[in-house]
């Protein structure tokens, strides 16, 4: 069971949790809110990034592009597991996710049905199928788009039935930490991605520009928060967290690499969990 664990990457579960916490909180004075449908959401949104995990560890080790790393071991290319298990456990998280966005729809909208499938065919296709947008550069478009701004926004309607614009706006901040994550993990990743031919949006940056993109994402995510606070001035609450970015920031820009880079993943996901904290309890002062 610790292997399903690790493989299920945890440290990758705040990225899940954060855009809910923001669009219900979105939602809260906003309309009759629903919470069985928000913890709904929330399950949804967790079995969503097992299933990416597991998918792209599956795909990766078939490929053998993981077969050399820097991070955390892999199930497949690590031999704790075999190809078809892993493969198996990504479809049941997919299809976890389904079973309980299913519910939302039938309570809510069929389109939320469209938007479901087309949430978990990005989670497949980011690594998997012969054509992976992950190895053209175009992950942090799929985690932008979809544990950002569809997860945030889609919270919101799921909890009241619409989208509101200061929802679309914290999907920006949320997608943004995320991203942040993510170009973290491929800027350390640089090094082996290239050599298996993986042209991640680090790989295609390279080093230096990798490095100014991941300050530029941390930046936005306050930036998304004074926005907000034409809506809700309370969120200006979340503004607290920014000293919690000066050390990964300051890290990313000096140079760190290898497993060096490890440590800043686990200061920007700390810091996810605060921003969203502070965030929400603003967000719901203000509602």
């Amino acid at each position: 069971m610790h292997r399903w664990i690790i493989g299920a990457r945890p440290r990758t579960l705040p990225a899940a949790i954060v855009p809910v916490a923001l669009g219900a909180s979105c939602a809260v004075g906003a309309g009759d809110v629903v919470w069985w449908r928000v913890a709904c959401a929330l399950f949804v949104s967790l079995a969503l990034q097992v299933g990416v995990n597991y998918a792209n560890d599956y795909s990766d080790g078939v490929r053998g592009t993981d077969d050399v790393r820097v991070g955390p071991q892999r199930l497949v290319a690590g031999g704790l597991a075999s190809p078809t298990a892993v493969k198996c456990a990504a479809l049941l998280a997919f299809a976890l996710a389904g079973l309980a966005g299913l519910a939302i729809a039938i309570d809510t909208s069929p389109w939320l049905i469209v938007v479901g499938a087309a949430c978990i065919a990005a989670g497949w296709f980011y690594t998997g199928g012969s054509h992976p947008y992950g190895y053209l550069g175009l992950g942090e478009v799929f985690v932008f788009v979809f544990f950002g701004l569809v997860a945030t926004a889609g919270t919101t309607f799921a909890a009241i039935e619409g989208v509101t614009a200061l929802s679309v706006v914290m999907g920006c901040g949320a997608g943004a930490l995320a991203c942040a994550l993510l170009v973290v993990n491929n800027l350390r990743d640089i090094p082996t991605d290239r050599e298996v031919g993986k042209r991640t949006l680090a790989v295609r940056l390279g080093d230096r520009r990798t490095r100014r993109l991941y300050v530029v994402l941390v930046a936005l995510a306050f930036v998304v928060v004074i926005l907000a606070a034409s809506w809700r001035p309370p969120v200006l609450l979340a503004l607290v967290a920014a000293p919690l970015a000066f050390v990964p920031s300051k890290t990313v820009l000096r140079g760190a690499s290898g497993r060096d880079l490890i440590g800043v993943l686990g200061a920007t996901g700390r810091l996810q969990l605060v921003y969203a904290l502070l965030a929400s309890i603003g967000l719901l002062l203000g509602s």
